[in-house]
């Protein structure tokens, strides 16, 4: 369906890749990777480090050249620049003796876009004010950024990306340094921001469990080739033994999944490099995985 017609059903495809492989060096990084959001919906994208979580996300923003296959945004080629995606960074170093106050740091993205005349300094302040209360940053709005918590910057941050209007968010590796509950605190509210504003949301993540309670669909990326659908449907034994290309369990215990690499035929457990060690601290080779 096209995007005219859905955007005529109140549903919008915000984002489309298709059939994206990315080859660099010789390597292998994606292989034929597809997956479609539509307005309002958040997507976990959720893989093992060198899975090609992040080059997929340079893809999507324009900053990888794809081998093959082709991005849309709003139904359109992809553009080398464009207002309708905001993006925060899986690694953003803020200097605590840095002398900026939060909602200076969420200003700046007014202007990360546009060229020539500024919005005068009421609409500034009101827009930027409009945006920390979306994040429920109001409280530390004077707050110099360096001073605050992992929690409370990331707020920040995707205030400052979403104060440009975008239609799709990215963001790689958010929760990656934060404590649970703060990443309880980050995913509840982007889940929020993407009903409330019909914004879609594409997060990357080791594990999916932290997700669950919102996640829309999510894209499972491994060895670069990925699976894209309703979780129940891609967080199979079957899909996921497709992908890694040798046996792999999910389990579900006490409402979180779990991933164990099963034995090859030569009763070797061949776990892939990248699914690291676990969690826990041992040694990944039979235990089971929090997904991701």
């Amino acid at each position: 369906m096209s995007y005219h017609a859905l955007e005529s059903l109140g549903t919008p495809e915000i984002l489309r890749v298709d059939k994206v492989s990315v080859t660099l060096s010789g390597r292998q990084i994606l292989d034929d990777v597809s997956l479609a959001i539509q307005a309002g919906e958040f997507t976990g994208l959720i893989g093992p480090n060198g899975a090609g979580k992040t080059t997929l996300l340079r893809v999507i923003l324009g900053l990888q050249r794809p081998t093959a296959g082709q991005v849309a945004i709003l139904g359109q080629p992809r553009a080398r620049r464009t207002q309708a995606i905001g993006y925060v960074p899986q690694k953003v170093l803020l200097d605590p003796d840095m002398p900026m106050r939060a909602r200076d740091l969420v200003a700046l993205g007014l202007d990360g876009h546009r060229y020539g005349i500024r919005l005068p300094a009421n609409g500034r302040a009101a827009a930027v004010r409009e945006m920390l209360h979306a994040v429920d940053a109001d409280r530390f709005s004077d707050a110099r950024v360096g001073d605050l918590s992992g929690g409370e910057q990331q707020r920040v941050l995707i205030a400052h990306a979403l104060i440009s209007r975008p239609r799709l968010l990215l963001l790689d590796e958010p929760l990656a340094n934060l404590d649970l509950r703060s990443g309880q605190e980050v995913v509840a509210l982007l889940a929020r921001i993407a009903r409330e504003q019909q914004i879609a949301v594409l997060l990357s993540a080791h594990e999916m469990n932290p997700l669950l309670p919102v996640m829309d669909r999510i894209v499972y990326l491994a060895g670069g080739r990925a699976a894209s659908g309703a979780t129940g449907e891609v967080v199979t034994t079957e899909v996921l033994t497709r992908l890694y290309g040798h046996r792999v369990d999910v389990l579900h215990v006490h409402g979180r999944v779990l991933v164990v690499a099963g034995p090859g035929p030569d009763g070797e457990l061949p776990v892939p490099a990248e699914f690291g060690r676990h969690p826990a601290g041992g040694a990944s080779g039979g235990n089971p995985l929090e997904a991701g």
